[in-house]
């Protein structure tokens, strides 16, 4: 084990310690000071802070050059949480995320419903039109992780569902580490130290499996909300490493696209996709 992937591990079992104490001191006293139950907590934020620093020093003494792949999608989408306007785009350079992009999918004939502040709370998954989208390789590639058992749940864009997420499905999520963060995703080996992941897979949607060899344009999975996700979207990123707790993020750009900005629409024609 890395020096890297202990500091998270152990960054991860200190929020732990201090959760399950904290539950356990509501029922029975503890048997120390109460200054004492905090350090745990104390520890991780610290701990957390370091490693957030030393992931922004690796990226920026390590830059990589920018990888263009082929988009992983076709249709009308547009862009959420861009490098093209941010980076880190998802206010973070843990879990390879530095050059992350997320987007979603646009259907005149099914238009995504908008955020709501109080009412409908939830919206099935149905509802919007990126779910069950299919999702393609962006390059010839092995598939090192593939991963779909975990549910998809109902949208958390209403004022009320995306306070219960940051409160407290994040939080939990978080406790559980990366795989329940991304939620159902894969892994993809692109050579040349550059992996692609793929994440909020749809349950039960996954075409390979782990070790599988892959062309450019295969169909690799459906878009789902599994994991850390207010409604049905792809969120897609390089790395140069396979492990989420350890990679840090490489940056990208779509053949044909570029990396298009925040709520910047884009086209992929299924005819400009490789074939299989």
């Amino acid at each position: 084990m890395s020096s890297r992937k202990f500091a998270v591990v152990l960054h991860r079992t200190l929020w732990l310690v201090f959760v399950v104490q904290a539950i356990a001191s509501c029922f029975v006293e503890p048997p120390y000071p109460y200054v004492a139950g905090w350090l745990p907590a104390v520890a991780a934020v610290a701990l957390g802070f370091v490693l957030a620093r030393t992931a922004g020093r690796r990226v920026a003494r390590m830059p990589r050059a920018t990888v263009e792949v082929d988009p992983p999608v076709t249709g009308h989408w547009s862009a959420l949480n861009s490098p093209a306007d941010r980076t880190p785009s998802h206010g973070t350079h843990q879990l390879g995320q530095t050059y992350a992009i997320d987007v979603t999918r646009e259907d005149e004939a099914k238009p995504r419903p908008g955020f709501a502040w109080l009412w409908p709370v939830i919206r099935r998954n149905e509802d919007f039109p990126a779910f069950d989208a299919p999702l393609l390789a962006v390059a010839d590639a092995t598939v090192v992780h593939a991963e779909d058992g975990q549910r998809d749940h109902l949208s958390r864009n209403s004022l009320p569902a995306l306070l219960f997420l940051m409160l407290v499905e994040s939080g939990v999520r978080g406790l559980a580490g990366a795989r329940r963060v991304t939620g159902n995703h894969l892994v993809l080996d692109l050579g040349d130290g550059t992996y692609a992941m793929y994440a909020h897979l749809k349950r039960g949607s996954l075409a390979v499996r782990a070790g599988d060899r892959v062309r450019a344009g295969r169909e690799l999975a459906r878009c789902g909300n599994s994991g850390n996700s207010t409604e049905p979207h792809v969120h897609f990123q390089l790395m140069d490493g396979p492990d989420l707790d350890t990679a840090s993020g490489v940056p990208f750009s779509w053949r044909g696209i570029g990396v298009p900005g925040n709520k910047e629409s884009f086209v992929v024609r299924p005819d400009s996709a490789r074939s299989v």
